[in-house]
């Protein structure tokens, strides 16, 4: 098979797989603008989205909307608009970089941990919006006011409780199984509670879709690395987006998500120098003091050095 350019790879993805465009901008926010300060002028974004089919009117709308769902705050100066990650919603970027950034499933303790709310301990609409964000994070509700993890990451829970409007409302506990009681082998639980088949089958799209650009070597115009890295953490937070991300010692052998973070690690290291780039020259257009990425920017996958 003849293998493609970094253009025609670029254009056959935006034609295949169209990304939707706010989805998109959120994932510059977190890859490309977080580290650089943490806000834009809206041509600099429109500037970097261009090349990856986003018009003037398509990125206008985006922005606007996450100004309204309060994930930027917006200003003014004379005709050019300036916009901020909203402080508010830094958590749940940095809870979404930890997710796409660092190796999954690692350590395990054994345990469980749930999440109890007892009927008439919290209100219907809480109880929702709990639901929600708590499966958001991979747990599963095993029964009405049950909600379990084997390892969810305990400042990430605290946030969503705080954020929620659940502090002190809830019963969170860990547990492990008891021996000699003669239940089920816990980790047991996991085919109970997830279905992976479709997540499984995500991490294979994705590993097809992505393997032929770590064969391209690391020669790549600016503008196609910077696109390239884009689609690529696009694509690989959306299949995160549905995996529940169990510890690996829960996880059928081999799991295909090692291998899609192992192939993420190895496109991101290899294109994010000229990546970096192109989005000094683009920002610095609008802004000459965008500082370089800062030294989070600088730790993902393990260290990009």
């Amino acid at each position: 098979m003849t293998q493609l350019s970094s253009g025609a790879w670029i254009e056959r993805f935006l034609t295949t797989e169209p990304p939707r465009h706010k989805s998109l901008v959120m994932t510059l926010c977190g890859d490309t603008i977080a580290p650089h300060g943490g806000a834009f002028w809206l041509g600099s974004m429109i500037e970097l989205l261009g090349p990856l089919g986003v018009s003037d009117r398509l990125v206008r709308t985006s922005v606007f909307r996450l100004v309204q769902e309060g994930w930027l705050v917006a200003s003014r100066e004379g005709r050019r608009s300036r916009y901020a990650l909203e402080p508010k919603a830094l958590p749940r970027f940095e809870r979404a970089n930890r997710r796409i950034y660092s190796a999954p499933g690692l350590d395990w303790d054994g345990r469980w941990t749930f999440v109890l709310a007892p009927n008439g301990s919290i209100d219907a609409d809480l109880r929702t919006l709990l639901r929600k964000e708590l499966e958001w994070e991979g747990f599963a509700m095993l029964a009405t006011g049950v909600m379990a993890h084997p390892a969810p990451d305990r400042e990430t829970l605290r946030e969503i409780l705080a954020r929620a409007g659940a502090e002190g409302k809830v019963f969170v506990c860990k547990a492990a199984e008891l021996p000699g009681a003669g239940s089920r082998p816990l980790p047991e639980l996991v085919n109970d509670a997830w279905d992976l088949s479709a997540v499984r089958a995500s991490y294979r799209g994705f590993i097809d879709t992505f393997t032929p650009i770590a064969e391209m070597g690391d020669s790549l115009a600016p503008q196609d690395a910077f696109a390239i890295r884009t689609l690529l953490v696009h694509a690989y937070r959306r299949v995160q987006l549905h995996d529940p991300m169990l510890p690996l010692a829960l996880l059928p052998a081999p799991w295909p998500g090692s291998e899609a973070y192992a192939l993420a690690a190895r496109i991101y290291r290899q294109v994010q120098a000229r990546a970096e780039e192109h989005v000094m020259a683009m920002l610095r257009k609008e802004d000459e003091a965008t500082p370089p990425a800062d030294a989070q920017y600088r730790g993902r996958f393990g260290g990009l050095d």
